[in-house]
């Protein structure tokens, strides 16, 4: 790899590491091509995406900005999981690293914030932002159905009592 080749790595990391909700960082020795294809599926399903990153490149694109803990991340056989949702990744990096001895999450970046494997597992509990949204959506119909509901029960009662009556008129 030349020096122009690097500087366009740096950049991209650089834009990985900016527009990204949250970074997963992980250690994938041991992965075979389908393990690592399979993984790439379900994050690609979720919206997000796995790159496996030189360790040097990755730490000059920080270019220091979340100190020693954030570089220290970085050692090793190491592939990042990212999405502009800050959930998506590290919900399916989780849930692979439980099904998969070989993957294993190490840490992560939430911005200018390092965060542990307790941080990111935590993080992968929170619901997805589309998840988010359906709830959202789901208690501001709430009332307005409840609403019309009781609008229209005394029409209702009115309907069958005046069935009734033509009904016994009808007997």
């Amino acid at each position: 790899m030349d020096r122009a080749q690097k500087q366009d790595t740096i950049e991209a990391l650089k834009g990985v590491f900016d527009t990204s909700g949250a970074v997963v960082v992980t250690h994938y020795l041991g992965l075979t091509v389908a393990e690592m294809t399979d993984l790439r599926d379900r994050l690609r399903e979720q919206g997000a995406q796995l790159k496996v990153v030189k360790n040097t490149l990755a730490q000059k694109a920080l270019d220091g900005s979340v100190g020693e803990a954030g570089d220290a991340l970085f050692k090793g056989p190491v592939a990042i999981a990212y999405a502009p949702d800050a959930v998506s990744a590290a919900k399916v990096a989780t849930q692979y690293a439980k099904e998969n001895d070989k993957f294993t999450v190490i840490g992560g970046l939430m911005g200018q914030q390092v965060l542990d494997k307790g941080g990111i597992s935590a993080l992968a509990t929170l619901p997805s932002l589309d998840e988010l949204r359906g709830k959202i959506i789901g208690l501001i119909q709430a009332p307005a159905t409840k609403v019309a509901g009781v609008l229209q029960a005394p029409a209702g009662q009115l309907a069958r009592v005046f069935n009734a009556y033509a009904q016994k008129d009808a007997a």
